[in-house]
């Protein structure tokens, strides 16, 4: 089964099973996953589901969209190279792992 493996910023790594189809945002949100607050729900308008995608995992995600793109510029942790937002995330098929990094904060 594909998992999606949340890494927080101290370190510590939680996998968890996910579908394909589905967003790395409501995953971790479904699954209880700390620095992800979602506020808007999957929309696309607050960057509270910032994540940093791991090296490894940036090849099987489709480019920033121009939405998105504006909303990572008011992420309240530092926007990296990396940097998305987890509701636009969507796990591929024939993904078996996608790993992600949770900033500081979100707030």
């Amino acid at each position: 089964m594909p998992q999606i493996v949340y890494v927080q910023p101290d370190g510590t790594r939680e996998a968890v099973p996910a579908s394909a189809g589905a967003t790395v945002m409501m995953t971790a949100v479904s699954h209880g996953i700390a620095g992800i607050v979602a506020e808007c729900g999957g929309s696309a308008m607050c960057a509270t589901c910032h994540v940093y995608v791991d090296p490894a995992s940036v090849g099987f995600l489709p480019p920033t969209s121009e939405v998105e793109n504006e909303m990572l510029a008011s992420a309240a942790s530092e926007r990296q190279d990396n940097s998305r937002l987890s509701c636009q995330l969507v796990l591929a098929e024939g993904v078996d792992e996608l790993v992600v990094h949770i900033p500081e904060r979100q707030v």
